[in-house]
């Protein structure tokens, strides 16, 4: 998952902008707060050492003020709009505002606690409506609307023809031309759209960290290994739980040691932990603010002219409609769904084989589908989690493969500070041995962390602005008790070569304009090069050089490869269809007209799910509505079929490779040129072809899914 940057491409981008109120109680004096002035440090990196949470509001109020007041000093230029009096000096605006916001949106995401989520729920909406009183500005507006019928726009350079034209789309996206009245019903909607946002995510935080299933006895943790059973002992002591154990929930419903617990009791306990875990009718249930964001969402679009909001938000992304997204989905459903329908059968089978006694339930199927793994391939995880030691992976993997294809290195920087003392910090250098940035990685889970995995930015690159990336990775892995290794599963293993992609895309990144620079682009674009980079984990000179036993430092068996690729297609329908699952609730979700009043968030669903031939008991949605942070608290709203679509292009991309000599400099650096360093420069579809030569092709990715032949 990639989060999108804060500058004033960002506020653009993200709809997370603010007013300029100030507040009465800050100190006028900010002499010492760090956001105030460009940080000493290397590539401008932030002094964590030195920002306290105090210094957060004080610098927001100002950074809005600020930008505002740029905003003024260019529509009050008496001078006729040109390119060089209104576009450069909005890219230049703002940069107060984006030292403390990617900060500040690293840490509520990342390292958060109750002081800064009540400073998050207080600017959220002062953000929003920073954002319309730079978008909804009429005269602004009026100059950006000259340019771009302007004959000076076709004298520009490309970068900045795509620069006016970017603008140009997210005023009107943004209701630029609604009446007054249009407007100020807007202005309203988005504030009251962050508030809830941020109280979605908040709750979400509290409702996951409450739903911990608590533990009594060991023997409920049964098939766990020593060192997973003393992590769980550990998370008990550091919630101070009166239980001996605890299972931290990670975010998606399915919970890893579902696949491990042999009790049949503690798996059921697990999976409706997670699986209700944000609708127990308390203070943290988010089903009444989720119902009504999406209300909000759909009044938004009617006001635009759009009948609902998947249609105004897909208007600027690859797939470009509704119709599109409901058309690439139709395709992939049946053959998933059959799929799975026929690995239920074989889990039934298993069961049935063993005298269960019992109907084959959604906290079954991964224990049992990693006993027919087992059966089928001689695979389990705790075979090759001891292959996969975490910072070896890092290391001699996920850079490893980043040398071997663009050249570039990296060196551990220890006199850096962080956020948090897991956090590692690596300078990178690019092919010819130049400075390229500074990549943070924060690896295991807290519960103070958000779940799941994603990647953003710190420090934006422009040309413009004199600025190089600085990026961070998380991941939510479990940490070892002291002095264990940090083993992980393939999965992991896949999901950090993943978060790199993203990180890939962002330090190649070679823009003027911070706002078309690196992965600020569709989000049916962004997670291309995040999938496509997973390729080469199991690419044979990059997996001979890290899964290596943690203990003897011995090479994985030839025969062991074997298995895990020969495994590659196991379970893919359930995977898929729970995938598919969440993407058709995001879109049906987003497909809805203003007025009629949802009352019920869990019959929407179930209906939802019937409607698209989804709805299937064994195989849950890989995020229910009460806790899809991607849509409700993050920037995918309408657009979570995203990661489908893109895979679409990753292996029809991989496969390009494949023809072509797969992984070395000379392929790496065609792919760096052509698709990781263009940012949002170009059509999206043509960069595609470019570099392809021609559309997107769906089949390499059903082929690798073995739903086709």
């Amino acid at each position: 998952m990639n989060i999108s940057k804060t500058s004033f491409a960002i506020v653009i981008a993200s709809v997370v902008l603010a007013s300029c109120n100030s507040n009465k109680n800050a100190k006028s004096d900010h002499s010492n707060n760090p956001f105030f002035s460009e940080s000493k440090l290397p590539y401008q990196a932030p002094a964590f050492d030195k920002i306290k949470n105090s210094d957060f509001l004080p610098a927001f109020n100002e950074g809005m003020k600020q930008q505002l007041a740029e905003v003024d000093s260019i529509v009050n230029n008496t001078e006729a709009p040109t390119f060089e009096n209104t576009f450069v000096p909005l890219e230049k605006s703002g940069q107060l505002l984006a030292r403390v916001n990617n900060v500040f949106g690293l840490l509520t995401s990342a390292n958060t606690n109750d002081e800064l989520q009540k400073i998050e729920e207080e600017v959220s909406p002062k953000l929003a409506a920073h954002h319309d009183a730079i978008f909804l500005n009429p005269k602004l507006f009026s100059r950006v609307e000259a340019i771009y019928n302007s004959a000076e726009k076709k004298e520009l350079d490309a970068e900045s023809q795509r620069l006016v034209d970017v603008y140009y789309e997210n005023f009107v996206l943004a209701g630029a031309k609604l009446n007054d009245e249009a407007k100020a019903e807007m202005k309203k909607l988005n504030e009251e759209k962050a508030s809830l946002s941020t109280k979605f995510t908040n709750l979400l935080l509290a409702a996951t960290k409450e739903a911990a299933l608590k533990v009594d006895s060991a023997e409920a943790l049964n098939g766990l290994s020593e060192a997973e059973i003393k992590a769980t002992e550990k998370d008990a002591k550091d919630a101070k739980v009166k239980s001996k154990y605890l299972i931290v929930l990670q975010n998606t419903t399915q919970q890893p040691y579902l696949a491990q617990l042999t009790d049949r009791k503690t798996r059921q306990d697990l999976f409706y932990a997670s699986y209700n875990r944000a609708e127990k009718a308390d203070a943290n249930d988010t089903r009444g603010t989720l119902i009504r964001l999406a209300e909000i969402r759909a009044k938004q679009a009617q006001l635009l002219g759009f009948k609902n909001y998947a249609a105004w938000n897909l208007k600027n992304q690859m797939a470009q409609s509704p119709e599109a997204v409901s058309l690439f989905l139709k395709q992939i459903v049946p053959a998933a769904t059959a799929k799975a329908r026929t690995e239920a059968k074989e889990l039934q089978t298993l069961i049935d084989q063993q005298k269960g006694g019992f109907k084959l339930e959604p906290w079954d199927w991964n224990f049992y589908a990693e006993q027919l793994r087992k059966q089928k391939y001689d695979l389990n995880d705790s075979e090759i989690k001891p292959y996969f030691e975490l910072n070896k992976v890092l290391q001699n993997g996920v850079f490893y493969a980043a040398t071997q294809l663009y050249g570039i290195t990296f060196k551990e920087r220890t006199d850096l500070p962080v956020y948090q003392e897991d956090v590692k910090v690596y300078e990178v250098f690019d092919k010819d041995g130049s400075e390229l940035g500074l990549f943070y990685a924060d690896l295991f889970k807290r519960d103070n962390k958000s779940g799941g995995a994603w990647m953003s930015n710190i420090v934006n690159q422009s040309t413009l602005l004199g600025t190089k990336p600085v990026i961070y990775n998380v991941c939510n892995f479990t940490k070892p008790a002291e002095g264990q290794p940090a083993l992980i599963s393939f999965d992991d293993v896949t999901t950090m070569f993943h978060e790199f992609g993203h990180a890939l895309h962002g330090f190649f990144a070679s823009q003027k304009y911070v706002t078309l620079s690196g992965t600020d682009v569709a989000r049916d674009f962004v997670e291309f090069p995040s999938q496509f980079n997973e390729h080469w984990a199991m690419e044979p000179s990059v997996f001979k050089n890290y899964a290596v036993h943690y203990k003897t430092g011995e090479a994985m068996p030839a025969a062991l490869v074997a298995k895990i690729k020969k495994s590659a297609a196991f379970n893919q329908g359930y995977m898929l269809t729970e995938l598919l699952a969440a993407a058709s609730l995001d879109m049906q979700w987003h497909s809805i007209s203003a007025g009629p009043k949802i009352n019920d968030a869990n019959k929407f669903e179930h209906d939802a799910l019937q409607r698209t031939g989804l709805l299937m008991d064994e195989v849950p949605p890989r995020y229910r509505s009460s806790y899809f942070k991607h849509i409700w608290g993050g920037g995918y709203a309408a657009g979570y079929y995203a990661y489908l679509w893109t895979e679409m292009l990753d292996h029809d991309a991989f496969s390009w490779f494949e023809e072509n000599g797969g992984l070395n400099r000379e392929n790496g650096q065609r792919f760096r040129d052509m698709i990781l360093s263009k940012g949002n420069t170009e059509d999206y579809n043509k960069m595609f072809k470019d570099f392809r030569g021609h559309a997107p092709d769906i089949k390499p990715m059903l082929r690798n899914r073995g739903l086709v032949n």
